[in-house]
This record gives structure tokens, C-alpha cells and sequence, in this order.
């Protein structure tokens, strides 16, 4: 497991975007009681991933981003690193800032299992988080806590 000197939990800052699927990144950072919050929007995210890193001196290769997913399934997650953004906006906008995407992101399932029709991404993101899916969502944190810890 690489060692992870930065963890940037990626969502929305407003109060209108709490409890959503977008800011799953901002859920489990608190979760994990460890890492930060961009603090911007989501799609804005490479300016403040950008200006972390030099101010904690943190190469590319030792940053964790977390986001949420809307290509993997509630419940489910996938580590990946050097990857193209595969349509995440605050990915690709943190690889155009960086100019680089060697860096690790955790990236937290959010669409629905065995959804009948396939809801838009844009759509899915902001939607708020069932109690149910919460719970879910927890129990995915809690196996990340293993993991990255």
C-alpha cells in the first residue's frame, strides 16, 4: 500500500449540497478523521488540489483524492492510480492543474444496484443519501479505514 502524506476528500461546500451524493469525498474524510476537504466546488477542485500539495510539499505520487463514482455500484469502491478522469469533471480538472494524473484516487460507488434505467450522472450526484445507502456507505468507510490506515 503506497503511503499516503495527503488525503483531499472532494464534494460541494454549500449547505444545499450536503447529505449528497457528490460529496461522498467530504463524508469520508470524516469519517476517516484524517485528510481535507477541497472547499470547492467539485468541478473546481485542481486550483485547490494544486496549491495543497506544494504548501504540504507532497508529490502527486503520495496524494490520495477520494470522490464519489457514478460508474461503480453503491457499496463498492476501487483504488486506482495514473488513471485518465473517465468523465469526473474534478478529476480531470485536478489532472489539467497538476498536469499529471500519477496520483491515487479512491474512487466510492454511488449508483444504485441493478438501477432498470440508467440515471444521468449529473442527475445521480445530487441526489441526497437515503438512510439506507448511508449505511452502506459507512460500512465502505470503514473498510477504507482499513485499508489506507
Amino acid at each position: 500500500m503506497p503511503e499516503f502524506k495527503l488525503i483531499i476528500g472532494l464534494g460541494n461546500p454549500e449547505k444545499e449540497y450536503e447529505n449528497t451524493n457528490h460529496n461522498v469525498g467530504f463524508m469520508a474524510v470524516d469519517f476517516l478523521g484524517k485528510g481535507i476537504k477541497s472547499g470547492v466546488y467539485m468541478n473546481k477542485s485542481g486550483e485547490f488540489v494544486k496549491q495543497e500539495i506544494k504548501k504540504h510539499k507532497v508529490k502527486p505520487e503520495n496524494l490520495l483524492i477520494i470522490h464519489d463514482d457514478s460508474d461503480i455500484e453503491l457499496g463498492k469502491y476501487k483504488l486506482s492510480f495514473g488513471r485518465n478522469s473517465a468523465g469526473h469533471k474534478g478529476a480531470q480538472n485536478i489532472i489539467n492543474q497538476l498536469k499529471t494524473k500519477n496520483f491515487w484516487r479512491l474512487r466510492i460507488g454511488i449508483r444504485p444496484p441493478k438501477e432498470k434505467t440508467r440515471t444521468k450522472a449529473d442527475e445521480l450526484v445530487l441526489k441526497k443519501i437515503s438512510p439506507a445507502n448511508k449505511k452502506k456507505l459507512e460500512t465502505v468507510f470503514k473498510t477504507i479505514k482499513n485499508i489506507i490506515s
